[in-house]
C-alpha cells in the first residue's frame, strides 16, 4: 500500500559543495515545508527512539533524533575516519571485482519507534553536512503494531508496512521534505537510504492519535498534553520558542525548553490557543515558568471554549488574570468543572511560559468520539 507525496514541494538532488571554511550552513538547501507546524511525533521527549540499525558504522543511529541541528566539526576525526552528528554507514560494495558496485536493491534501514502514535503530515530526511557522502536515495514505510515489539517483531512477515515516501533520489546537505497523505495510525517507521551514505536528522510531523483504552484507564489526566493528543492550533508570537513546547512532558529544564516572546513595545498582550485532545471536563491548571527568570510572563489568564456545546465560539474565563512568579509552577483548582474543546492562554503583556497543563476527564460524548477515531484510522 502506498501513501502519495505533494509533488509541489521543493525538492533537492546531487552534491553540495565540499565545506569551504565559515558557517557550514551557508550554503544549506532548504525551504518552507507546511507541515512543520505539527508536532514532531519522533522527538525523544515524547519517547521516540531508533530501536535497529542493519549497519551504524561511521556514525551512530541514535543521532537521527537528537532534536537540536546537527553540528560539524571539520577537525574532529577518529579511528573509523570523519566523525558526523548523524547516522552513517560503511560503503556498499559489489559481489566481485567483476562487479564492485551495488545491486539495485542493496540499501541500509533503521527502524523507528514514534514517540507517541498518530497521522503523520509530512517527513524531513535531513543531510546537513554529508555532502559527498549521502544516500542516492530514500524510502520511509509505516506500520502499526501495539505494545514494546522487539526488532525481530517488527521485521516478521506478518507485520505490514505501508510505503509514506517511495523510493526517492534526495540531496546533500538539505532539509529533504515529503508531504504524506495516509490516513491511518502508525507507531513505527523504516527509513531506508539507499543504497548507503549518511543521513543528519529525521523528523516526523503529524498528529497524536492516542489509545483510548489507557486515557480511559487513567480517568483523570492532563487535556492538553502533546503525548495525549493535545495540540497547538496558534500562537501570537514564536519568536525565540515553538509554543508546542508548553505542552511535552515532564517539566523544562532549561530556559529555550519553554515558550518565550519578543518584547512587546504596545499595549497588547501574547497567547496561544490549543485544541483538546477531546471535549473535557476541566478540573485543575497548572501554568509553568521553569527557568524564565527575568522574562517569565507577568500575569496569565486562560479560557475555554466549547466548540461542540450550544456556545460555540465563545470563550468563557475559567481563570482570571493571575500573577505569576518567575520560575515557579503555579497550581490552581477550578471552582466547578469547565467544559469545553479548546483552550487558550493570555500572558500580560509579554514573556514566556514553560509548560501548560490542563487537568480533568474527558465527557461523554468526547470519549466516544475519541474511539471512534482511533478505530477509523486503524488502531
Amino acid at each position: 500500500m502506498t501513501a502519495q507525496q505533494n509533488s509541489s514541494l521543493a525538492s533537492f538532488t546531487g552534491d553540495a559543495n565540499p565545506y569551504g571554511g565559515g558557517d557550514p550552513y551557508a550554503d544549506y538547501r532548504t525551504a518552507d515545508l507546511p507541515f512543520t507546524q505539527y508536532a514532531n511525533l519522533a522527538d525523544r521527549r515524547l519517547g521516540a527512539g531508533v530501536v535497529a540499525a542493519n549497519d551504524e558504522f561511521f556514525a551512530q543511529r541514535e543521532n537521527l533524533l537528537v532534536p537540536e541541528r546537527a553540528e560539524f566539526d571539520p577537525e574532529h576525526f577518529g579511528h573509523k575516519g570523519k566523525v558526523m552528528d548523524g547516522w552513517e554507514t560503511r560503503r556498499r560494495r559489489g559481489a566481485s571485482a567483476e562487479h564492485p558496485w551495488p545491486t539495485e536493491d542493496d540499501h541500509d534501514w533503521a527502524l523507528i519507534r514514534l514517540g507517541a502514535p498518530g497521522v503523520i503530515r509530512g517527513i524531513v530526511v535531513d543531510t546537513a553536512h554529508f555532502r559527498g557522502n549521502y544516500p542516492q536515495a530514500v524510502s520511509v514505510e509505516g506500520a502499526s503494531v501495539e505494545g514494546s515489539p522487539s526488532p525481530e517483531e517488527l521485521l516478521a512477515d506478518d507485520v505490514k508496512w505501508t510505503t509514506l515516501v517511495p523510493r526517492t533520489p534526495v540531496g546533500g546537505h538539505a532539509a529533504n521534505g515529503f508531504a504524506v497523505t495516509a490516513e491511518q495510525r502508525f507507531t513505527h517507521l523504516r527509513l531506508r537510504q539507499h543504497p548507503d551514505g549518511g543521513i543528519a536528522r529525521l523528523r516526523v510531523y503529524g498528529e497524536v492519535v492516542p489509545d483510548p483504552a489507557w486515557l480511559a484507564a487513567l480517568g483523570t489526566f492532563d487535556m492538553v498534553a502533546l503525548e495525549n493528543g493535545g495540540q497547538v492550533e496558534d500562537a501570537s508570537n514564536l519568536f525565540y520558542s515553538p509554543a508546542t513546547n508548553t505542552i511535552q512532558p515532564g517539566r523544562s529544564r532549561k530556559m529555550d525548553d519553554g515558550w518565550e516572546t519578543r518584547r512587546r513595545r504596545d499595549q497588547g498582550n501574547d497567547w496561544i490557543r490549543y485544541r483538546l485532545v477531546d471535549r473535557a471536563q476541566i478540573r485543575a491548571i497548572e501554568i509553568d515558568t521553569a527557568y524564565l527568570k527575568g522574562n517569565s510572563a507577568g500575569w496569565a489568564s486562560v479560557s475555554v471554549k466549547d466548540a461542540d456545546g450550544e456556545g460555540s465560539g465563545e470563550w468563557r474565563e475559567v481563570l482570571p488574570r493571575t500573577r505569576l512568579q518567575p520560575d515557579t509552577n503555579h497550581r490552581f483548582v477550578l471552582p466547578e468543572a469547565a467544559v469545553g474543546t479548546h483552550a487558550r492562554v493570555d500572558i500580560f503583556p509579554d514573556g514566556g511560559i514553560s509548560r501548560l497543563r490542563l487537568f480533568g476527564s474527558l465527557t461523554e460524548d468526547g470519549a466516544t468520539h475519541l474511539a471512534a477515531r482511533h478505530q477509523e484510522l486503524g488502531g
